[in-house]
């Protein structure tokens, strides 16, 4: 019996989303070989943001860190209204009346594109790119084909989201049977999640982020506190100062966090989730300080995974500029300028400077995402 060898086969295996899409793209080539270039883009409907997320091209990327309003979008926005493909056969035709990607697309050598809307329960949730370095190739018997593939994407990408939403459902959840709750609010955490996203696009030239790893970080940093889950209600709810004991209690979070997190994961079976360190980074080490003053580990300066300094940052001007039992609000002037004060102490200077030299981008979060005063 003649063997046959599973063009699909890297489905199978533990590989990340991004390995899974570029292995796609090379299934793809076998058979559309003017191909260059498959990439995503992922939607926030809470802020009505559309970002570029992963691609398979292993040249330099033309959209790096790119992120525009739907809105301001008029051609991708078309997409998503009608739920129907876009083709663009010839982009020489959208250099002077092209939205700012389109342009870039073009100009990086990109001949035509295919754009299809990806839906998740009838709400639109991103759009995959398939570009050609050749202009005209876009028939119709072709995308068709092209369709099957298209599919396939969507449903990797979707399962990936799947399986960090039971992640956060499951945490949720344990915290509602625990019946234990955390003072920090629901707005805090789009807006820190949102300042450390920021951040970590600022950084990106500097440290060499992707857009998934941009991405994660977002979707990861409102886990950090997770472990206060095991934290007695009388020291995680006690509007004064703490004791010394009481201290001792609450700097244990970031460990429980990271018991919490490996059973969930087990549990569920979501071990092969993409950047899975990364989430136990941030759990673990969003409390440490960058003069080794810091808890859990007491590490310093650059042995803290850069992406818990990014959390941290976000994380304590989020704490500074909200109203808490024991304090009022601060304007941002004067959380800047203590974050200012505590860069190259117990905060990452970088990470300081990419957050507070982008007032108006932490203006449009605070405006987005306020406290409910009534609750």
């Amino acid at each position: 019996m003649a063997e046959h060898l599973n063009k699909l086969d890297y489905l199978n295996k533990k590989i990340s989303l991004h390995e899974k899409l570029i292995a796609t793209h090379r299934s793809m080539n076998e058979v559309f070989p003017f191909i260059a270039r498959i990439a995503v883009a992922i939607y926030d409907p809470k802020t009505g943001l559309i970002k570029t997320f992963i691609h398979s091209s292993s040249d330099k990327n033309p959209l790096a860190n790119y992120q525009a309003y739907l809105d301001d979008v008029p051609s991708l926005k078309r997409i998503v209204e009608r739920g129907l493909p876009r083709v663009i056969n010839n982009f020489l035709t959208f250099e002077q009346t092209g939205s700012e990607h389109e342009k870039r697309i073009g100009r990086e050598g990109y001949a035509a594109s295919y754009t299809l809307p990806i839906f998740k329960n009838g709400d639109f949730f991103g759009l995959i790119f398939f570009n050609s370095n050749k202009k005209g190739v876009f028939t119709e018997k072709i995308l068709g084909q092209i369709d099957i593939y298209a599919h396939l994407i969507s449903l990797m990408i979707l399962n990936e989201s799947n399986l960090i939403n039971t992640l956060g459902a499951a945490i949720k959840m344990t915290g509602e049977i625990t019946h234990i709750r955390d003072p920090e609010t629901g707005s805090h955490l789009d807006r820190m999640s949102r300042y450390s996203r920021l951040i970590a696009m600022k950084l990106a030239d500097k440290y060499d982020f992707s857009d998934n790893f941009i991405e994660h970080i977002f979707m990861f940093s409102p886990l950090h506190d997770i472990g206060k889950i095991g934290i007695p209600d009388s020291v995680l709810l006690k509007p004064g100062k703490l004791t010394q004991i009481e201290r001792d209690i609450m700097q244990k979070h970031p460990n429980i966090g990271c018991e919490i997190i490996d059973d969930l994961l087990k549990s569920f079976d979501l071990e092969n989730i993409e950047y899975i360190d990364m989430l136990r980074n941030i759990i673990e080490s969003h409390h440490e300080a960058i003069n080794g003053e810091g808890y859990p580990n007491k590490i310093r300066g650059k042995n803290i995974p850069i992406e818990a300094r990014i959390v941290t940052v976000a994380d304590v001007f989020d704490a500074l500029t909200s109203v808490r039992p024991y304090k009022e609000a601060w304007s941002n002037e004067k959380a800047c300028k203590t974050l200012r004060e505590l860069a190259g102490k117990t905060l990452d200077e970088d990470c300081v400077n990419a957050l507070i030299d982008n007032m108006t981008e932490i203006e449009l979060i605070q405006s987005c995402f306020q406290d409910d005063i009534y609750s």
